[in-house]
């Protein structure tokens, strides 16, 4: 899901005049000649996930690059160059494979390629009846800081239905403000990757006005990837892209009353 979300709002701002957007899934084979020339894809039957756009397209050396960390071709605080190399990554940990087709002015195909199983598909089990998503209590207040306005949406309207005050910003320099404001926050649920202004320096300048201030990390790779081997301060946790709601509730109603953690 993560995947075909990041390639989908790559696919529309590669079409800023209109377009149209195609995901489309098939089985595929990718025999000995293919894997030959692709360092770590093994020949076999995989299931291909593509996202294709009618967009700007890419030139042979943006596509060389597309999946190194950090690199983009957005505008100054439009991307942070970290979607496709997740992906790649995800593709990767998945003993799958993802490739570009690209040709400049006719648009963008991005093709991920998951081993696909062979033999009976396992009967599914009744979801398990766990215990319920834990709630807001006592009227808490959560602020929000995603660039990402899906995703910001997303997350305030979990926290709203689960019966929080949600206060949203869509940049660090905005979340510092309201931080550094009067005003009762009981979490910040932050992500780290924020263009100018990232998570992590944006909290580090507001523990000065909220010396206590509790903080709940988004972030798409591993705790040594994000914060450089650093250790995380009291009251500051993280959860790791993509999570389920229920994991995502469970972590923030802990962080706010820690004794249930």
């Amino acid at each position: 899901e993560n995947a075909i979300l990041n390639l989908a709002i790559n696919a529309r701002d590669a079409m800023p005049e209109g377009g149209r957007l195609t995901i489309e899934t098939a089985n595929a084979h990718l025999d000995d000649s293919y894997v030959a020339s692709e360092i770590g894809v093994r020949a076999g039957q995989y299931v291909c996930v593509g996202v294709s756009d009618t967009g700007a397209g890419m030139p042979p050396e943006v596509i060389a690059r597309a999946f190194d960390p950090f690199f983009t071709t957005k505008p100054l605080g439009q991307g942070t160059g970290l979607g496709l190399s997740m992906i790649y990554g995800f593709a990767k940990q998945s003993d799958g494979h993802v490739r570009i087709y690209s040709e400049v002015g006719h648009g963008t195909t991005v093709k991920l390629y998951l081993p696909r199983h062979l033999g009976r598909a396992a009967d599914e089990s009744a979801p398990a009846k766990g215990l319920p998503v834990p709630r807001a209590e006592h009227g808490e207040t959560v602020l929000v800081v995603e660039d990402d306005s899906t995703v910001r949406a997303l997350i305030g309207e979990t926290l709203t239905e689960l019966g929080y005050r949600v206060i949203e910003a869509p940049d660090g320099q905005t979340g510092l403000r309201l931080l550094e404001a009067p005003g009762r926050i009981d979490l910040v649920v932050t992500d780290v990757g924020l263009p100018g202004l990232n998570g992590r320096r944006m909290i580090d300048e507001a523990l000065a006005a909220r010396p206590r201030l509790r903080v709940l990390f988004i972030t798409g790779y591993a705790e040594n990837a994000a914060f450089g081997n650093g250790h995380l301060a009291p009251g500051m946790r993280m959860i790791t892209k993509p999570f389920s709601i229920d994991a995502f509730a469970a972590k923030v109603r802990a962080m706010i009353e820690p004794g249930r953690d």
